[in-house]
């Protein structure tokens, strides 16, 4: 590199932080952060090593900077994000596209050169009189083939430690990888800020670079705008991951544990509010990660990571009784930070679904809360807001997997789609094989919202494999890649599909919260080949006697044929009506959708029909039984 770009870039950083950049040898993070540093004119520049040192600075940095107080339990902060930016911004995060690349109606982008000129602009001048923080983190296990390194700039203390707790560091990662060129690399600023947030939230953006690698965000604070490594970083993996023999997906990656003492490993796709993290925590089995995985095919076997190593969490609802373990995790010393709850005169967090009762005032992401305050159009504020969230190391659980950073990954077994929906699909059942798996489980999947978090409730919304929000490539191209990937597999983990939101004609659910667990189990069984299954045209469905014996063994709860019999008939005219809406938003907005999705679900219809016609709509389970 030129002495004069040297010069600036030692006299930007200082002695110690320069020694720190260019012991890494790399010419690439040399360029990008004097780039940057050029542009966005921070006062000092601070480069964040592996070292315990570096990442105590960054803590005490968001505690003297405002973006984080301490809280009355040693080690628990609290950050608050502005009042209209408490959540990802979809409709401003977009793929900067070349001229003439379009990724179809379902993924938003924008003109490549148009977008830069547009974020380069906000980023202009945006760290004035603040300092810059230099991070390098690793996606996955270290020393691993799952591993990607990446590059984070902010001028957020907040994001350089939330990043610090949810990803594993990478600093002697990128050593090790002498001038590497490949990597991820993420730009954020909060640009103005105003009581300690961001003031310009009208000019919030996010934009993805695809082939350069590269993500931009501006004038926000929330994570999930500006964590870049996390859906940002899925972005640039599920799109790096389409042109290698890989996948990058929205999974959980847990362990169950067979009373005979074997471990069996399941991914898991669901939307938000669908189960997801409740059922990665399942008690008495192990967690490796909530929320994205990595797999790749080994010797014809798939092995998955995950990508992160802790959790930014939900926590409306966490409490004693539906989440002992995170519980625990949340209220024992040691780092957590709590986001946008309520604090309360004793300095401590409140949320949502808590069940220690809501406080008469605090403060909050609204400033100074009592209970009745109302917004400027007169809805009621929250004590905590709904999307308000935790970010904890993953070690703090006592659930967590003996295999959680192992860099082979471990071996899945199976593979889980989920999804809200009161009168369709049936709690669990088994796919055919990979294909029928993928195209009619996953490519299909579709889920209800709930007026809690879209105002609407009940309306079905399509999410390809609980991933559409962050895909990168064509839905297509994304379904090939899938079932390509597939065909490489000399053994293939099973492919299952569950629905915890069964109800009846009453609206009541079907099934309790913990009969997830049997479910589970079931899976686990049916990969080993313990038990028989009966065959359905939607798939395979269980046995009655393998499930009352497995609610004895795993709830200690009795389990009625009245209840197997509601819980698993086969809803004949549902199951066509589904197939005919998913056929119908293939049809119209994914122009490369595969024949063969239209041919399975075309098959399966046909099945319906057949089955229709000679047993009614309403189809129970020992009659499907009778009928194999």
């Amino acid at each position: 590199m030129e002495m004069k770009t040297m010069n600036f870039l030692k006299e930007k950083c200082g002695e110690e932080n320069y020694k720190k950049l260019t012991a890494l040898n790399n010419q690439k993070i040399n360029g990008f952060v004097t780039g940057y540093i050029q542009l966005c004119n921070p006062e000092k520049v601070f480069v964040r090593t592996d070292s315990a040192e570096d990442a105590l600075y960054i803590r005490n940095k968001a505690i003297e900077n405002g973006e984080e107080k301490k809280l009355a339990m040693d080690g628990h902060t609290v950050h608050f994000d502005g009042y209209y930016d408490q959540a990802r911004d979809k409709g401003n995060t977009k793929y900067l596209l070349a001229k003439g690349i379009d990724f179809g109606p379902s993924i938003k982008g924008i003109n490549k050169e148009e977008g830069l000129m547009e974020i380069q602009e906000y980023l202009k001048d945006s760290m004035v009189g603040k300092e810059m923080y230099i991070c390098f983190f690793c996606l996955g296990p270290l020393d691993s083939e799952f591993s990607i390194v990446c590059a984070q700039i902010t001028d957020s203390s907040y994001v350089a430690h939330s990043e610090g707790i949810l990803y594993r560091s990478g600093y002697e990662e990128f050593k090790k990888k002498e001038n590497c060129n490949d990597f991820f690399r993420f730009v954020h600023s909060a640009g103005v800020i105003e009581s300690g947030v961001s003031k310009n939230v009208a000019q919030r953006r996010v934009y993805v670079d695809l082939q350069d690698k590269i993500v931009f965000s501006t004038n926000t604070q929330y994570a999930g705008n500006t964590v870049g490594l996390k859906k940002l970083a899925l972005r640039l993996a599920i799109y790096q991951a389409s042109k290698e023999d890989w996948l990058a997906e929205h999974m959980f990656v847990m362990g169950i544990h067979n009373p005979k003492g074997r471990v069996t490993y399941f991914t898991g796709a669901f939307p938000s509010a669908c189960g997801k993290t409740s059922t990665s925590m399942l008690p008495g089995e192990t967690i490796i990660g909530d929320d994205i995985a990595y797999l790749r095919n080994r010797e014809g076997k798939i092995y998955a990571v995950n990508v992160e190593s802790g959790i930014f969490g939900i926590i409306r609802d966490v409490n004693p009784e539906s989440d002992p373990l995170i519980w625990e995790a949340l209220t024992f010393s040691g780092e957590v930070i709590f986001s946008n709850v309520l604090v309360t005169e004793k300095n401590a967090p409140s949320w949502l679904g808590d069940e220690r009762g809501i406080p008469e005032e605090g403060i909050n992401y609204s400033g100074e809360w009592v209970k009745g305050k109302k917004d400027a159009k007169g809805n009621d504020i929250t004590s905590s807001h709904k999307n308000a969230r935790y970010t904890v190391r993953i070690n703090r659980l006592k659930n967590r997997d003996i295999k959680a950073d192992d860099p082979q990954g471990v071996l899945v077994g199976g593979v889980i789609y989920g999804g809200r929906d009161s009168n369709i699909s049936v709690p669990v059942q088994e796919s055919f094989d990979w294909k029928h798996g993928v195209l009619t489980m996953g490519a299909s999947l579709e889920s209800e919202t709930t007026a809690a978090t879209l105002g609407q409730e009940g309306v079905r919304k399509f999410n390809i494999m609980a991933n559409l929000d962050f895909l990168s490539i064509p839905l297509g191209k994304y379904i090939n890649k899938y079932l390509n990937f597939g065909s490489k597999l000399t053994s293939a983990p099973i492919i299952f599909a569950v629905n915890y939101f069964l109800k009846n004609s009453n609206d009541d659910y079907l099934t309790e919260k913990e009969d997830k667990h049997v479910w589970i189990r079931w899976m686990e069984q049916r990969i080993h080949k313990e038990i028989d299954a009966i065959k359905t045209p939607t798939g395979f469905i269980p046995e009655y006697e393998d499930l009352k014996r497995l609610f004895k063994e795993v709830l200690n709860k009795d389990y009625t044929k009245e209840e197997y019999g509601e819980q698993f008939t086969l809803r004949v005219a549902e199951n066509i009506a589904k197939i005919e809406r998913i056929v119908e938003v293939y049809k119209n907005s994914v122009p490369d959708t595969p024949d063969v999705l239209f041919k399975v679900l075309e098959e399966q219809k046909q099945q319906l029909e057949r089955v229709k016609a000679e047993h009614g709509d309403y189809i129970s389970p020992e009659i499907l039984k009778a009928s194999n």
